[in-house]
């Protein structure tokens, strides 16, 4: 393992036990190591996701980890076994399996990218969970073509305003949904081809009016189904739905899916194989990284000191903010 000099001990946010905000608590732990094709990497930001969220409210230690965190920038500090592809010192930002909240982080090095020149080490922090979650679900799982059109449920989301800004800038047509008038006005700044409330009693018409009768063929849903009856409306004959949220039992009217031969999946991200995310990464990486910073860029709802965590969950909570809310670790 090649390294520079490192302490023995870092400061690091974990989930003392399930429960809300106040139970993330800062402890002294010490550094992992580094295994093969693997880099420790000092964090300089990292990135607040619901998933985050979702793991405190439960008080799961996933892998026997109590550091959340899905997504962090930072510099190369030691390299694992295996690794050629970047050297110490290199600034980068990565996936996480957990770990970010903390000085030091481990990341799969396929999973781990250069820092654009256009990106601050803080906005940096703000992308790798955002681009892998929505080009696993479009492009991986529901397969969108260039001739169809895709729609995002929560467009100013974290996920969503990056996913609108990518997708459009690859001159994929998107649409999105948001919960005010505030929020469908910034989707069309972040690039959506058309943006609706999603409490509006004819979304699905205004869909199928904007999308010329031809509908969604890919609809990426945050609500859990909130908006099943519509989306169901909306659809594209063979059209696709992917659900990120788990919640609880979805009750669907079969007579409307088989009509449209619609299919409805879900996923999960984290505990996707290192070999598939792996391929998600080479497409970011082909695709979308020459964009960033020119074209596609985070929008930071708040920047908060690590210690502070637990105000940035409730920030997360109130559901107010439009982009992404991020840690600032170190300089």
């Amino acid at each position: 393992m090649r390294m520079t000099k490192l302490p023995d001990l870092q400061t690091a946010i974990i989930i003392s036990e399930a429960g809300g905000p106040e139970v993330l608590q800062p402890a002294q732990m010490t550094l992992p190591q580094p295994g093969a094709h693997q880099v420790l990497i000092r964090v300089v930001a990292a990135g607040i996701n619901r998933h985050d969220c979702l793991q405190r409210a439960a008080g799961i230690h996933h892998d026997g980890n109590p550091v959340p965190g899905l997504e962090a920038s930072g510099v190369v500090v030691a390299l694992g076994p295996g690794v050629t592809e970047l050297d110490i010192g290199a600034p980068v930002m990565a996936l996480l399996q957990g770990g970010g909240y903390a000085e030091y982080a481990l990341a799969d090095v396929a999973l781990t990218m250069p820092v654009p020149e256009g990106l601050s080490m803080t906005e940096a922090a703000a992308v790798p969970e955002a681009l892998f979650t929505a080009w696993w679900n479009f492009f991986f799982l529901m397969q969108l073509r260039p001739d169809e059109f895709a729609l995002m449920h929560g467009g100013t989301s974290g996920v969503g305003h990056l996913a609108l800004q990518a997708m459009s800038g690859l001159g994929y047509s998107v649409l999105a949904t948001c919960g005010s008038a505030d929020k469908v006005a910034a989707a069309k700044r972040f690039g959506a081809r058309n943006a609706f409330n999603y409490n509006d009693t004819e979304l699905a018409m205004k869909v199928l009016d904007a999308t010329g009768g031809q509908g969604i063929s890919a609809l990426l849903d945050v609500s859990a189904g909130a908006h099943l009856d519509a989306d169901l409306e909306m659809m594209a004959p063979d059209g696709r739905i992917a659900h990120l949220s788990g919640g609880g039992a979805l009750s669907v009217p079969l007579k409307k899916l088989m009509a449209k031969r619609i299919s409805i999946t879900g996923s999960l991200l984290r505990p996707l194989a290192l070999a598939r995310k792996t391929e998600v990464a080479q497409m970011i990486r082909r695709d979308v990284w020459p964009l960033l910073g020119t074209q596609v860029r985070p929008a930071l709802a708040a920047v908060l000191p690590l210690s502070d965590a637990a105000q940035a969950h409730r920030e997360m909570g109130k559901g107010h903010h439009i982009g992404k809310i991020v840690l600032a670790v170190s300089d």
